[in-house]
């Protein structure tokens, strides 16, 4: 089985490097920024400074990352770093939190470890940064943008070219709606009930980001939550999974693709919306035994189910699917990466298109539309 594993492992590298050279021309950027938004899967460091337990910049995390421990969440790159790099970004998206000096014309990092689309959300670990307090900062950036570009408008037509990549969900039921003795949620609402609600406030905060120049929209599904070491620790079961969790994730996700739909078909005509489903790429990969380690984590892990500070991990890091209790290793980021940026079945895991296609698309669009300008006849005609 080990054999098999590194086998297919160098198949994939050849094949991820073939990809890059077709697709990728480092410092070129096929958008000119990227605006990122989430929890911890996407989290660059905006948590380093704030009074939580949730915190990563310390060893182990960040082993395998060029720069060491960076507040990042995992042993290497997140996803969204690596589709940074698919993008053609010859520099990491910097953090909200560490944008002194930053080329804010790239882009920003919002993301922070803990955040829900709920404001509560992962508050029993102390202060976390929510969707909406993302979207504040993001409009502190705009301004600052509109300052550097001249005004308001010239900020609007650059801001509708760059991608927008929301992360986030995972925490409004992992950290709220299944903590009973935390948050109210689940005396207050079904499950049915609060996966609508938390729809409804998600609209509306894509909405909000569509007013301040939003266009291009990636936004990613919920993975098996009820299959993380801490949730299945935290209930106890002999079972690899929790399945009312994994349930819970693959109803948000219908609802979120229903929502994509919804805003592509009129809502918003001017926009593009795509969804990744991180679930059904989950299954995939864990239909296939890609991982020799599938369900323990690679660090050692304190209470809290984030690593022990200076603890050694385990050192065949790419055979683990969990870096620590809740967060993914380099390796499983990568897989995603890769599918999600330039899936070889759309259909099946991104929807209606993967990332390098909604890039390709709008690309296409604006030729259209400058074409059709320039081929209508003049009044004098």
């Amino acid at each position: 089985m080990a054999c098999e594993t590194n086998t297919w492992l160098v198949m994939f590298f050849v094949f991820l490097a073939v990809n890059c050279m077709q697709h990728c021309v480092i410092g070129v950027s096929q958008v000119p920024c990227l605006f990122i938004f989430g929890d911890s899967m996407s989290d660059s460091g905006n948590n380093n400074d704030l009074p939580t337990t949730a915190k990563s910049n310390y060893r182990p995390y960040g082993v395998d990352f060029p720069l060491g421990p960076t507040g990042r969440f995992t042993n290497g790159r997140t996803e969204i770093d690596i589709i940074t790099h698919f993008l053609g970004f010859e520099n990491f998206i910097p953090p909200f939190a560490n944008t002194g000096g930053s080329d804010i014309l790239k882009g920003v990092n919002y993301a922070s470890g803990g955040a829900g689309i709920r404001l509560e959300t992962g508050s029993h670990s102390g202060g976390s940064i929510s969707l909406g307090l993302q979207l504040a900062n993001h409009r502190v950036m705009v301004s600052e943008i509109a300052t550097r570009l001249g005004s308001p408008d010239l900020a609007q037509q650059y801001l509708e070219k760059c991608l927008y990549y929301v992360n986030i969900g995972s925490n409004d039921y992992m950290a709220n709606y299944f903590l009973p003795q935390f948050y109210p949620s689940s005396s207050m609402y079904s499950l049915e009930q609060y996966t609508q609600a938390l729809m409804e406030e998600l609209s509306l905060h894509l909405q909000a980001l569509h007013e301040v120049g939003a266009r291009k929209y990636a936004l990613a599904g919920l993975g098996l939550i009820g299959c993380t070491p801490g949730i299945v620790s935290s209930y106890g079961t002999n079972e690899s999974c929790v399945e009312e969790q994994n349930v819970a994730a693959f109803n948000f996700n219908n609802k979120l693709k229903a929502l994509v739909d919804q805003f592509n078909n009129g809502f918003f005509a001017d926009s593009k919306f795509i969804f990744t489903d991180t679930q059904a790429l989950a299954i995939d990969l864990r239909t296939k035994n890609y991982f020799l380690v599938p369900e323990a984590p690679c660090c050692q892990l304190a209470l809290s189910g984030q690593c022990i500070p200076e603890e050694m991990p385990c050192n065949n890091r790419n055979d683990y699917v969990f870096w620590d209790a809740f967060h993914t290793t380099e390796l499983w980021n990568l897989l995603n990466a890769v599918t999600n940026y330039n899936s070889t079945s759309t259909s099946a895991f991104t929807y209606p298109m993967d990332i390098k296609h909604l890039v390709d698309y709008e690309i296409e669009m604006e030729l259209k539309l400058n074409n059709d300008s320039t081929s209508q006849p003049s009044a004098t005609e």
